[in-house]
């Protein structure tokens, strides 16, 4: 290791020039990078129901649902319809936008002294406008299903206008080219704008926004608390540098690889301005620690003592990052794992080759500092490492005992974890998002939409009846309001025929009611050309994960209950895509973990030699994954997109700490001979740099708190609070494992001497 210490002050101009040449050619990547904000897009492309659900979308013209609403005290007045017309007719003409169904724009089917008339509900441009008209057409609506709690609420204060986009269309640029258009209408009504392409837009603007402004804060908390714990310009300026540098490589390797800015990457330059510093601090606090007078010689010497323990804490980290390659079933979240791995990797590069370099090229050294390193005058140690050394040595089964309890605790709020998945809920109660989609709920069914298709002869009186008592056990759910298809158009026609409200028993006779729907523009969005399929369209009102899930397994029974009774069916949608990504999170959260700590433990056993010590060396990280999970039990956080990355994230980092411990405990023993005086020398000298990284990564993750989405706040709470967690437990609890294990192993080096002497 002294040799590459050595050739790295030697080399030291060439190494800035290449970091300075790379900081470029990725800085101009930057350019390229874009956001993704769709969670449903990065299910694997072999996920059937996520396959189904785009097949649907392109087969029956588009399966992104948007919602404008208008709130007034009462729907049916000339000039709410007039506003309604304006707005209908502009999402007509909107590109991109493929249905449109409103007040003025949706068919009716009613009978007349001729038979059937099919037309519009309301002329669009004829609307009523006199009282009895009004009166007469409020009347009508209530009356029909298909209208009252669908396009106008029961209550007749809200009416919807829904809109479809077309598939591979620019869903957010849509959805903003439509609110400005509405904005500028400057309607009296209160509107509120919802659904998916909404809600896409919206999750977008808060990502921008959140890495605007959140990432400066995260700089200057870190330098401050740098400053304050170097105590010089030096110290506080080559962490950030570092930290920087990996933020701008990762960014522009992303973009050049391909990967997006997602809800989940969205995190990751705060992640690695936290963690970039983090190696730097122990290389810095090394040199800092270094007696020799020859600054020089202690750069070289100070690099090649900490070149293990740092490297060994980069592959660690890495090791939690990569953990989401394999385990993680979203590619979100894998490319979040290959990126931040690779940020990782970045960071380590620079803290051990551009860091010194820097330091021997500008002459960056500093004086020894003796009290530093002896621990006699350092504030760190007197205020908090020498009282900690003193408890451990005087009471290490309470310490011992006092984490058993908090863990047994911790194990009892695991079982109180929920899943979140559906995207409504990662807003803001008070976001206009969430407002307008709590609205969309009670007043129209909510905006999620449901499918079931059905391969068969459309024509086939089987087939349809099939169809319409498949829509009645999904109305049965308090979640569905009201489930349509071809068949309530072929029953509404015979009912308007005077023959009762059914499907009629001969196919010719449904063959002439159908020669009436031919040319209809709402036939395109229920069968397919060659009347081979038809769907059902629903939408589901609940965001509550437990009764989307009840839904979808009810609908899974009765599918497989009804199969071969003249129709295959098949079933899609929000809820059963939130279902997978439900069931993925569960998986992704063990098989990562388990992924992680097996490949820690190899990794740890194997460059120290001794599967015991690797073994050691996890306890504490272990720990404080119980107690973190434990955490999100108590505190109510749910596991989602963002906080089923904490534990193999915690892991990752936090077994850091632990390591820098075991290895300067090991490198103390060689050298002293005693239990005791090894943590008191390890506390002493890696202590200080453990408190300080603690603090940093913590408090650069708490300024997530302050994000706009809330898995992203809570991603930097339990981030902070494994942190703080895993910095306890590797300087209390693993130097207790320690010091007992050694007074276990003289006891029975006692007791053997005894019986070798009797």
């Amino acid at each position: 290791m002294e040799k590459l210490a050595d050739r790295i002050i030697r080399f030291r101009w060439l190494i800035i020039g290449l970091v300075l040449f790379l900081t470029l050619l990725f800085g101009y990547q930057l350019r390229n990078l874009r956001v993704n904000s769709d969670i449903l897009s990065t299910l694997p492309d072999n996920d059937p129901t996520g396959h189904l659900y785009k097949r649907i979308g392109s087969q029956f013209g588009g399966n992104d649902v948007g919602m404008i609403v208008l709130e007034t005290d009462q729907v049916f007045r000339a000039g709410v319809l007039e506003h309604v017309r304006d707005i209908t007719d502009s999402l007509q003409i909107t590109p991109g936008v493929s249905t449109v169904t409103s007040l003025t724009h949706i068919m009716d089917i009613r009978s007349s002294d001729w038979g059937i008339e099919i037309g519009w509900l309301v002329d669009p441009w004829v609307l009523p406008s006199g009282e009895k008209e009004l009166d007469s057409l409020r009347t009508y609506v209530a009356s029909r299903e298909m209208y009252s709690g669908v396009i106008v609420s029961e209550d007749q204060t809200a009416t919807a206008i829904l809109f479809t986009v077309l598939p591979g269309a620019e869903r957010q640029a849509i959805a903003v080219r439509i609110q400005d258009m509405v904005k500028k209408m400057d309607l009296p009504e209160t509107v509120y704008f919802g659904g998916l392409p909404f809600m896409l837009n919206d999750i977008t603007d808060l990502i921008l926004s959140d890495m605007i402004w959140l990432i400066p804060i995260v700089f200057v908390i870190i330098a401050l608390i740098l400053f304050l714990s170097f105590r010089s310009v030096r110290g506080m300026i080559l962490p950030l540098l570092t930290a920087g540098i990996t933020v701008v490589w990762t960014l522009g390797a992303m973009a050049w690889i391909g990967f997006e800015i997602t809800i989940i990457t969205n995190m990751m330059p705060v992640v690695l301005l936290a963690l970039g510093s983090a190696y730097t601090i122990h290389v810095l606090n090394s040199i800092n620690q270094n007696p020799e007078e020859d600054r020089k010689r202690a750069l070289v010497q100070s690099l090649s003592h900490t070149l293990v323990s740092v490297i060994l804490a980069a592959l660690t980290t890495v090791i939690g990052f990569v953990s989401f390659v394999f385990g993680a079933y979203l590619t979100m979240i894998k490319e979040f794992g290959i990126s931040s791995a690779l940020g990782i990797l970045f960071a380590l590069l620079l803290s051990v080759f551009f860091v010194p370099a820097l330091i021997s090229a500008f002459s960056l050294y500093r004086k020894p500092r003796h009290a530093e390193r002896e621990g006699d005058r350092s504030f760190l140690y007197r205020r908090i490492l020498e009282p900690l050394t003193v408890l451990l040595f005087k009471r290490p089964v309470t310490v011992l005992v006092t984490w058993v309890g908090i863990l047994v605790l911790s194990l009892g709020g695991i079982f109180l974890i929920r899943t979140s998945v559906n995207i409504t809920e990662y807003f803001k109660p008070d976001n206009p998002t969430r407002v307008a989609e709590d609205l969309m709920q009670r007043k129209f069914g909510g905006s999620l939409p449901v499918f079931v298709e059905f391969e068969g002869d459309m024509q086939d009186p089987r087939v349809l009846n099939l169809m319409v008592q498949t829509a009645g056990f999904m109305e049965t759910d308090p979640n569905i309001r009201s489930a349509q298809s071809v068949a309530d158009l072929v029953e509404q026609m015979n009912d308007a025929m005077g023959e009762g409200k059914r499907i009629p028993a001969e196919k010719a006779k449904i063959e002439q009611l159908w020669f009436l729907l031919d040319g209809q523009d709402v036939l395109k969005q229920l069968v397919s050309e060659e009347l081979d399929r038809g769907i059902i369209q629903s939408r589901f009102a609940s965001i509550e994960t437990k009764e989307i899930q009840t839904f979808t397994d009810r609908m899974d029974r009765f599918v497989e209950q009804h199969q071969d009774q003249g129709a295959t069916i098949l079933f899609t949608g929000i809820p059963p895509l939130y279902v997978k990504l439900n069931s993925s999170l569960v998986r992704s959260q063990y098989s990562s973990l388990l992924i992680a700590l097996v490949l820690t433990l190899a990794i740890i056993g194997a460059i120290m030699r001794s599967l015991s010590k690797g073994l050691v060396a996890i306890v504490p990280i272990v720990a404080t994954i119980l107690l973190l999970l434990g955490s999100m039990g108590f505190a109510g956080i749910p596991l989602d997109i963002a906080t089923v990355l904490v534990g193999s994230i915690a892991l990752g980092i936090g077994i850091d700490y632990s390591i820098h411990v075991i290895t300067g405990y090991h490198e103390h023993m060689k050298r002293l001979g005693d239990a005791q005086e090894a943590i008191r020398a390890t506390l002493a000298t890696k202590g200080k740099a453990v408190i300080i990284n603690v603090v940093s990564v913590a408090a650069g993750f708490l300024v997530l708190r302050f994000a706009q989405l809330l898995p992203i706040r809570n991603f930097g709470v339990l981030i902070a609070i494994s942190m703080v967690g895993s910095g306890l437990g590797a300087l209390t609890l693993l130097p207790v494992i320690l010091l007992l294990s050694d007074r276990r192993s003289m006891r029975r080096a006692q007791k053997q001497s005894s019986q070798i002497q009797n």
